[in-house]
């Protein structure tokens, strides 16, 4: 069920599942907390899971106005206390991992264990770190609905999809650009001077090896940037290894957080 929580004069909707310590999810880009679905359940046997939509997207309702990284991790970090917790686990994908690199950053009190997937470093753009694929990308786009399979080509294998044709739905039916979407692409720029080489939690990177929208080795080579870290690579994943792979990034999770969990309310 979707719960609303007023915080920095936002109605941010979330979902809380199971019990246990605090694991907040953060989504990517264009998604929603809809995206973590079918790992909720998985980790819910384990943790009090709380998805949340983040400015401009899925049902929370904030001002017309663009946001930036610190602001999404201050509404994090806002949503957290609001609901009575002082520490989580934290997972970010894509852009989600990069809101979890500022909110590790600025409110370090605020997390227990970070869990990063299919990310990138602060401070780069993805543009300078993978070029060719952001402009090809930006190009599908300007073609939908027609390139609707080219582009889910880039987010999945081909092979996962010819099993799960339905998921290239989710870009024949892209909504044409709104003032909303227009700030969210704005706040995915954004680039804080930030070093992820300052992050203290310990720290998971999870990537997909058949990852075209962020190649693996820009996740991974975040492990020689964060001190206390590890890195796994997913053998046949492309970039939405929620969607592609639940249960085993579930595992990785659970593994890693549970090992030595300390979160609390």
């Amino acid at each position: 069920m979707v719960r609303f929580c007023r915080v920095n004069d936002i109605n941010v909707a979330y979902t809380l599942s199971g019990n246990g310590p605090p694991l907040l999810l953060m989504h990517g880009a264009e998604g929603s907390h809809r995206m973590f679905d079918q790992i909720i359940p998985p980790l819910a046997e384990h943790f009090t899971v709380i998805a949340y939509d983040q400015r401009d997207c899925g049902d929370t309702e904030n001002p017309e106005s663009s946001a930036s990284l610190f602001d999404l991790a201050q509404d994090a970090e806002a949503l957290l206390r609001a609901l009575g917790y002082r520490k989580a686990n934290v997972y970010g994908t894509s852009f989600g991992g990069r809101v979890a690199q500022v909110f590790a950053l600025c409110h370090p009190e605020s997390v227990d264990r970070l869990v990063l997937g299919s990310t990138w470093p602060l401070p780069h753009a993805l543009d300078e770190l993978n070029g060719d694929a952001v402009k090809e990308i930006a190009t599908l786009r300007g073609r939908l609905p027609e390139s609707a399979e080219a582009l889910a080509e880039y987010f999945f294998p081909p092979s996962f999809l010819n099993v799960q044709p339905h998921l290239k739905d989710i870009f024949k039916s892209a909504r044409p650009e709104s003032e909303r979407s227009q700030r969210r692409f704005r706040a995915v720029g954004d680039c804080p001077a930030l070093d992820p080489g300052d992050v203290a939690a310990p720290t998971l990177l999870i990537a997909g090896e058949l990852d075209r929208v962020v190649p693996a080795q820009l996740t991974t080579g975040m492990a020689t940037m964060i001190k206390d870290s590890e890195s796994i690579v997913l053998d046949g994943v492309g970039h939405a290894g929620c969607l592609q792979a639940p249960d085993v990034i579930a595992r990785h999770i659970r593994r890693f957080c549970i090992s030595t969990a300390k979160s609390g309310a």
